[in-house]
């Protein structure tokens, strides 16, 4: 067990827009039970960030039921002020998406039998969002013609190689790594956290361009979906499916549902009982009722397919 640093603590509550589960949107984010960056226990979501003032340690929990929800944030941190606490409400805001308000998906899917049972079945679950869109692109590109667990594994690899650490009772904690760190790794070193070649100059070069400040990620937030795609499609290692993936994960575009993702198509095809494999096209005309809320459909068939697991 790693020696514990000196800590300073700032807690603080949040009150997300009703209803909202705390514990199914955590899930929608870590995707599988392996992932060491997005840590649950079933009471408490822990996730290491690095601030302006240094690495800390985020825990957040949720008091009351889904319909009258509050959080409890906790923040650790060796250089931890309170000035702190302004980013780290605009972090978990963006993140767990508390401004939301789905009454109008509710509304919308109550019309439709099959819709209605998935989204009373995973009711107040949000759309989850990583910080920045940056690691949403690795994400999506670490996990491209992956299995998801796999792509965990790979994911976590980098974190522990590249991310920051925080040292905490139960062992050091790792966080998401920033681009500067990882434009510093080698091929070999990707390549032996089991990324292929392509993946690894992808990820080296995506890495080194935002490090640069040759590429404006943020700045593509202001952009259509339209405009966001053909600007992230420039990126090498980006297909159609990584710039979905990126709208939907990174910028929060609920009207997204990457079609490219073989699992979520056929929870698709398994939920509406389709007899025919639905294409792209077919996907689009299936969803056109809920297009405003494609993308939360894609998480609540994320969460089936964790409950079918047992994981749920």
């Amino acid at each position: 067990m790693p020696e514990q640093q000196d800590t300073n603590t700032i807690s603080f509550t949040l009150k997300p827009v009703a209803p909202f589960r705390l514990d199914y949107t955590v899930w929608a984010l870590r995707r599988r039970p392996g992932n060491v960056i997005d840590r649950w226990d079933g009471l408490a979501w822990r996730r290491v960030h690095e601030l302006a003032g240094g690495v800390c340690e985020v825990l957040v929990t949720q008091a009351g039921p889904p319909d009258n929800p509050s959080l409890g944030v906790l923040a650790s941190g060796r250089a931890l002020t309170a000035d702190a606490k302004a980013p780290i409400r605009n972090l978990l805001t963006r993140m767990l998406g508390l401004d939301r308000d789905l009454a109008g998906f509710y509304e919308l899917t109550r019309h439709d039998r099959i819709m209605a049972a998935l989204a009373e079945r995973f009711r107040g679950v949000r759309l989850p969002r990583f910080p920045t869109l940056f690691e949403a692109l690795v994400n999506g590109i670490a996990c491209q013609q992956l299995s998801l667990t796999v792509g965990i594994i790979v994911l976590n690899r980098l974190a522990e190689s590249y991310g920051a650490r925080f040292s905490t009772p139960d062992g050091t904690a790792f966080g998401f790594p920033r681009p500067e760190k990882l434009a510093c790794a080698d091929m070999a070193g990707l390549k032996r956290l089991g990324l292929s070649r392509q993946k690894a100059q992808a990820l080296l070069e995506l890495s080194s361009r935002v490090a640069k400040k040759e590429v404006d990620l943020p700045g593509l937030e202001a952009m259509s979906n339209e405009e966001a795609v053909e600007k992230l499609l420039e990126l090498r290692g980006v297909g159609r499916w990584t710039a979905d993936y990126a709208l939907l994960r990174g910028m929060g575009r609920f009207m997204i549902f990457p079609a490219g993702d073989v699992g979520a198509r056929n929870k698709l095809q398994a939920v509406l009982r389709t007899r025919k494999p639905l294409d792209d096209e077919g996907i689009r005309r299936r969803l056109r009722r809920w297009d405003s809320y494609a993308g939360l459909i894609y998480v609540h068939l994320l969460l089936s397919g964790l409950a079918e697991e047992g994981l749920l």
